[in-house]
């Protein structure tokens, strides 16, 4: 894969400009002294507020229902109540919060039940704290996050997948437009919209559009739903991604 979304190009709330809320971070981890330098990380920027703090799986899903954060950090490996259980839980009771799967874990099972599970993305807790206070801006703006070692991983495993069940089209797949694939095809290589709209001589806007059609007329929820559905169909070589 050539990249995923590209952090650098997040759009940035610019400090004291009283133009948006900070976005509302929980941060659900079981090693306190890790919550911690991570708060003090992302309390230096002027557009993220750490609003609470977790230490098990089941407490992450109480404070989600008390704070009703915009992004949860979550660890995978938690007591009492794992991560990826977490996260099934918080996205039923609030759908509304983004998380992402902050851990040590490079596992691709952990991966793969994290996006079964509803997560927005899966970090590995060695990106730099500017990567995370980042990924914390795409998610929130509706983009799909993993790192880039473990989205290889992910599109290796579903292009198994797809040679396995050596599935035929179906008969009912939405038709998408030549446009549409070609914005498919991009995504799947984890470019953000303003990369996809340069490439395409189109407006970020419309960019926009097109994946937003795009997942409704595959019944997807996210862009790394589509990447899979587009290693499944064919429509992207992993190997040239």
């Amino acid at each position: 894969m050539d990249r995923m979304p590209a952090l650098q190009d997040i759009p940035v709330s610019i400090p004291g400009a009283g133009v948006a809320d900070p976005i509302r971070v929980l941060v659900a981890d079981d090693h306190v002294l890790f919550r911690r330098g991570l708060e003090m990380v992302l309390q230096q920027e002027g557009d993220i507020d750490v609003i609470g703090e977790a230490g098990d799986g089941v407490e992450a899903v109480k404070r989600a229902e008390e704070l009703l954060p915009d992004v949860i950090l979550m660890d995978v490996r938690m007591p009492r109540s794992t991560g990826i259980e977490a996260c099934l839980s918080i996205k039923e009771r609030v759908p509304s919060s983004k998380i992402v799967m902050l851990t040590i874990s490079d596992e691709e099972t952990d991966l793969f039940e994290a996006i079964r599970a509803g997560a927005n993305g899966y970090l590995l807790k060695d990106v730099p704290g500017e990567e995370i206070a980042a990924g914390i801006r795409a998610v929130h703006t509706g983009q799909s996050l993993i790192s880039p070692s473990m989205a290889s991983k992910l599109l290796a495993e579903f292009a198994q997948i797809s040679r396995r069940e050596e599935e035929a089209p179906s008969p009912h797949t939405p038709k998408l437009t030549a446009r549409e694939v070609e914005v498919l095809r991009l995504v799947a290589r984890g470019l953000a919209n303003r990369e996809i709209g340069s490439q395409l001589f189109i407006s970020e806007n419309t960019v926009k559009n097109h994946v937003r059609n795009i997942l409704e007329k595959l019944q997807l929820h996210t862009r790394m739903e589509a990447a899979m559905y587009a290693v499944r169909q064919n429509i992207i070589d992993p190997r040239q991604a």
